[in-house]
């Protein structure tokens, strides 16, 4: 026998059944084989098996080639095989220290435009493509929704070092904004795969209201309110400037109006059901907001929240005083709450999630290992690491490699 061994690259495809893998290993295990590498994919009934192979020598690979040809036949299977000379494998086996990302598309529907554009920025950045894969379920072409409430994920497992960040996130919100959809890039490293606290903003994130707006509403000054916000917007004040000149326009509201108001809040798109996966799944999570705690505390006993700071409208026989009891809860508190919460639970914040939508949300958004603008203004889109747009709150899942069938599992 010669004693010199041999790589070589085996590719089988074709029809998918219970048992293949079983089979053809069988057939190598009769040979001196060492496995090397190995990765297999399933696309529509479609099997795609790849294995990198270390051989005892040219006459054990004739050997088992045959014995894997004849395997590959009866099973109605195509069988090739690629020599691998021993540079082009300590190549690949270099590149095993490469940077590795994970690169997620998110849309109501996938199309080829999507796929194609995303894929030549990802190659002009020098990237190469390792693995991909479809995290949302399957979709039924009798489903009427799919444009409309519908959800597809596809997450690109990418190697290498793009040539300039700060250009492809700009290309990634150029694109999301022309295609109508997100993308989402991260490090792929243990801290993705290991997240374990979530903080919440909570007006315009889980709710689709500004509380305050819906109080200044009851209490007749729903103009006044917005004309100091439209002043902050611009500038003019400071969020606790704006946020005191706002309450205290609330002073002499009966305080029976909150109530109403909290059993009328609607909640965002897919909050529910990303709340209840969170909880199944061991997350913890918490309402840092800049509005008022008693809303926060209904959405904790709605939705099972664990944390719940924000203001604490002061009330007075049975009036609001148009105060707030304590410290405000703006930009700089959500952040510092947010770090106090990750100690208490001992994680680190790499682990933790921050989302929100607002301007004051972005200092817990910087220091969160990943930090999500929900359906946010252009602004806080540009500063936050990733951004969520086209999909309701629950697309946060995707952007934790959670596949749908995992869900339902949970």
């Amino acid at each position: 026998m010669n004693s010199v061994r041999e790589i070589l690259l085996v590719s089988i495809a074709g029809p998918d059944r219970p048992g293949i893998s079983a089979v053809l290993t069988q057939a190598l295990s009769a040979h001196q084989v060492n496995i090397l590498d190995v990765s297999q994919a399933v696309i529509h009934d479609q099997l795609t098996l790849g294995l990198v192979i270390e051989t005892g020598g040219e006459n054990d690979s004739a050997l088992l080639m045959r014995a894997v040809l004849f395997e590959a036949h009866a099973l109605g299977l195509q069988a090739r095989f690629t020599p691998i000379s021993a540079d082009s494998y300590h190549h690949w086996v270099a590149g095993h220290g490469k940077a590795r990302y994970i690169l997620t598309l998110l849309a109501r529907k996938i199309t080829a435009e999507h796929l194609a554009a995303l894929t030549k920025l990802i190659a002009d950045q020098g990237l190469n493509i390792d693995g991909l894969q479809r995290l949302s379920g399957r979709v039924s072409l009798e489903d009427e929704q799919t444009d409309a409430r519908g959800k597809a994920c596809v997450e690109f497992s990418v190697r290498g070092e793009p040539r300039n960040v700060d250009a492809m996130r700009s290309e990634f919100l150029r694109l999301a904004g022309e295609l109508g959809v997100d993308i989402a890039f991260q490090k792929d490293n243990a801290f993705r795969r290991n997240r374990r606290l979530v903080c919440f903003d909570m007006d315009s994130t889980l709710i689709e209201h500004e509380v305050i707006d819906e109080l200044a509403k009851a209490a007749g000054v729903g103009e006044q309110v917005a004309e100091i916000t439209e002043r902050a917007m611009q500038g003019e004040l400071d969020f606790i400037q704006s946020f005191e000149a706002r309450v205290a326009l609330l002073k002499g509201l009966d305080a029976s109006v909150l109530e109403s108001i909290a059993q009328s809040l609607k909640l965002t798109e897919g909050a529910e059901h990303l709340m209840r996966t969170l909880k199944a799944l061991g997350y913890k999570t918490a309402i840092l907001s800049g509005g008022f705690t008693y809303f926060g505390e209904y959405l904790q006993r709605k939705l099972g929240i664990d944390y719940v700071y924000a203001n604490a409208l002061e009330i007075e026989d049975g009036k609001v005083t148009g105060r707030v009891v304590g410290r405000v809860v703006d930009g700089q508190r959500k952040a510092e709450l947010l770090r106090e919460i990750a100690a208490s639970e001992g994680v680190n914040l790499e682990q933790v999630i921050a989302v929100g939508d607002g301007a004051n949300d972005l200092p817990m958004l910087s220091i969160a290992g990943l930090g999500i603008a929900f359906r946010a203004k252009p602004l806080v889109k540009a500063n936050a690491k990733q951004a969520i747009s086209t999909l309701g709150l629950d697309g946060i899942l995707y952007l934790l490699g959670v596949r749908d069938r995992d869900v339902e599992l949970a």
